[in-house]
């Protein structure tokens, strides 16, 4: 079967592109000062930025490609801001004080991404929605539903789970065993949120560098220089705001958050009665199971965009589409003729507890390890880091108490063991969910 469309995109060309405002003339080089140095066009760079503008700091941003170009405008577009890790989890790792905080700031985190798209009128296709999680086998339902009895008895978290009599009013397939709705999660278009904060920061006088790739920022006294090849910026306070794509001499930072691949795809255009068929509920959808699938309309609801874990590491778009497509069409029989305009990939910046930590290192403040989450969180924690660079209260969170932990065996640079963890994922974890998955079903 011919896999694409006659007219579809170049590969690797994210579907959020063909909405894209044309970029602003941007300088290529930087400024020889400013009061605040960021590294990293993003949205957690470019949140740190206005939130720096707002108190008067003369801010720089420097993106080593074109802004936004990165995970900001490759990701799904999942717009909800509660933790990857169960509230024990983190407990033990981080500790109570630690882990309550987390959960409680969940909405502040979903507020202040909203209120900054109220607030600068973005106009990104914002939604509330919901979010879905849907479970693969029955195991993974009834450790769904530990899962909210656990939560609620910590925080007041808007969740409920779903009996699998009930999932037909949300998806069209019965693959599924139940789920966890959380029904405040939202949508948007990220491309178009990201070209609103853009907007926001030029606005306020900010200046963002591109194609300009900071190789060092070292401490000189009280101040900062950041080196490039295009020349040199001193400044006051620093900032790294890169995550997943973080290049140059950043040792410490590579060794803790690496780039792992997601992968995603988007179908032609489709009948109006045959997505409501498919996603009646009209709601972002995920997966309990190994595969980390995700899914969801289009912002004007008339294709579906489906990603997932295709691969943790990096293989070639027409690979990644086939797979894609093939776990598409398990899910949904219906689509199993259906062809594809887009496949692409971007960085999720994964730390090795998957969880993402506003920290400071040698006078460098950061927020980094959003590991897949960093829609509604990026935005919240880069506000945090550029509070924190100024010596302001208002940085004060949680996750300054999380941590971002090496591992003895990488040291930064490509993540070799992504290859080993691929085959284990594919070959064994999920033939054991499969297995499980046709056992419930039998």
């Amino acid at each position: 079967m011919k896999l694409f469309a006659d007219d579809a995109a170049e590969p690797g060309r994210p579907y959020w592109w063909d909405d894209g405002a044309p970029l602003p003339d941007l300088p290529s080089s930087p400024p020889a000062t400013a009061d605040v140095v960021i590294v990293g066009a993003g949205f957690t760079g470019l949140s740190a930025a206005i939130a720096c503008a707002d108190e008067g700091a003369r801010v720089v941003v420097i993106d080593a490609g074109v802004p936004g170009e990165g995970a900001s405008t490759r990701n799904g577009g999942m717009f909800g801001a509660h933790p990857r890790l169960p509230f024990e989890t983190m407990v033990k790792r981080f500790g109570e004080t630690a882990a309550r905080g987390v959960y409680e700031e969940a909405q502040a985190a979903f507020d202040h991404a909203r209120g900054l798209i109220e607030r600068e009128q973005i106009a990104c296709d914002f939604k509330v929605t919901g979010r879905i999680q849907l479970a693969w086998t029955r195991a993974q339902f009834e450790a769904q539903k530990q899962l909210v009895a656990n939560i609620k008895a910590v925080a007041d978290f808007d969740m409920v789970t779903i009996g699998r009599d009930e999932l037909a009013r949300e998806i069209g397939t019965k693959r599924y065993f139940g789920a966890i709705l959380f029904p405040g999660h939202a949508a948007l278009h990220p491309r178009k949120f990201h070209d609103g904060l853009m907007d926001a920061a030029l606005r306020r006088g900010v200046t963002v560098v591109r194609e300009c790739p900071v190789e060092a920022v070292t401490r000189e006294g009280n101040a900062f220089l950041a080196r490039t090849a295009s020349g040199e910026i001193r400044a006051g306070k620093a900032i790294m705001a890169t995550n997943g794509y973080t290049v140059g001499r950043f040792g410490w930072f590579r060794r803790r958050v690496f780039p792992l691949p997601s992968y995603i795809i988007a179908t032609q255009p489709l009948p109006r009665d045959l997505l409501q068929e498919l996603a009646p509920g009209k709601r972002m959808m995920v997966e309990t199971r190994a595969r980390h699938s995700y899914f969801r309309l289009s912002p004007d609801e008339t294709r579906i965009l489906f990603g997932g874990r295709a691969s943790i590491r990096q293989i070639a778009p027409a690979a990644a589409a086939s797979r894609l497509h093939e776990t598409m069409r398990d899910i949904w029989p219906a689509l199993d003729g259906v062809k594809l305009t887009h496949c692409w990939s971007g960085n999720t910046g994964y730390s090795f507890g998957h969880m993402p930590q506003v920290g400071e290192r040698d006078g460098v403040v950061y927020a980094m390890g959003f590991s897949g989450s960093g829609v509604a969180v990026a935005p919240y924690l880069g506000m945090k880091a550029g509070y924190r660079a100024l010596g302001d209260p208002c940085g004060e969170t949680a996750y300054a108490h999380t941590t971002l932990g090496a591992r003895p065996y990488y040291f930064g640079g490509r993540p070799f063991f992504l290859d080993i963890a691929d085959h284990w994922y594919r070959w064994v974890v999920d033939a054991r969910e499969n297995a499980a998955a046709r056992r419930d079903a039998g």
